[in-house]
């Protein structure tokens, strides 16, 4: 019989502001310094890395080295999905500790979490593709179509590679600023490459939160009839 999984070692791990906030930095899907995760934290360089080395025994975040710097990330999609439904259920937080981050309207129009599409965007998006009988909602996941395979083809992305990964194919990600579901897995995450590549979003500074833009806009209108009122 296996062992039931330590829920309460990873809740301690999550549970300080310092490291909860470092989580919630890499769901940008980037890697970034300890320098800066300190910074984001309001914590001493010191005590983050200390916070760092604890949620790399955990498990959590995994880390690169380039010459004198150490990079920080998520340690892989399931995290970020767990990160992501712990913010559904969070309560909003209180106004009092200073390192507690406000949640800017960007991040509820668009963003990325983690790799794929979220926010109103990826809401929309995620309807959308359902609507235009591209992808069929089934239960807690996702199934691409015949016509959904040739958008998707048409949008560069190789579906026999990403049916291949041994990562899930497509689930129903809960959105946490929505409380809807949006496409997460190797399809959601191919998506959001696709979306940047073709210049229809691009990453605001400093954050995770995402502009459409003119050619973004024009293509969901026309091909969702999506307005940018539906995302905004």
């Amino acid at each position: 019989m296996l062992p039931e999984p330590d829920i309460a070692a990873v809740a301690t791990l999550i549970g300080e502001p310092a490291r909860a906030i470092i989580l919630s930095a890499l769901l940008s899907g980037k890697a970034l310094p300890a320098s800066e995760l300190a910074s984001r934290a309001h914590v001493t360089p010191q005590t983050a890395s200390s916070h760092l080395a604890k949620l790399l025994a955990g498990d959590l975040i995994s880390v690169t080295v380039m010459g004198r710097y150490r990079y920080y990330a998520l340690k892989n999609s399931e995290v970020a999905q767990a990160l992501e439904a712990l913010q559904v259920i969070a309560p909003a937080a209180k106004n009092t500790p200073s390192r507690r981050p406000k949640i800017a309207p960007e991040l509820c129009h668009a963003r990325t979490c983690y790799d794929h599409l979220a926010g109103k965007l990826g809401v929309a998006l995620s309807n959308g593709l359902i609507a235009k009988g591209y992808l069929l909602k089934v239960e807690q996941h996702y199934e691409l179509t015949a016509k959904g395979a040739t958008l998707a083809e048409s949008w560069g992305i190789d579906v026999g590679l990403l049916k291949k990964k041994r990562r899930r194919f497509a689930y129903a990600c809960l959105d946490w600023s929505e409380r809807r579901f949006h496409v997460a897995g190797a399809l959601g995450a191919a998506i959001a490459a696709a979306f940047f590549a073709k210049g229809w979003v691009k990453h605001l500074p400093d954050t995770r939160a995402l502009k459409v833009t003119d050619a973004g806009v024009d293509m969901l209108q026309r091909d969702f009839g999506i307005a940018l009122s539906d995302v905004m």
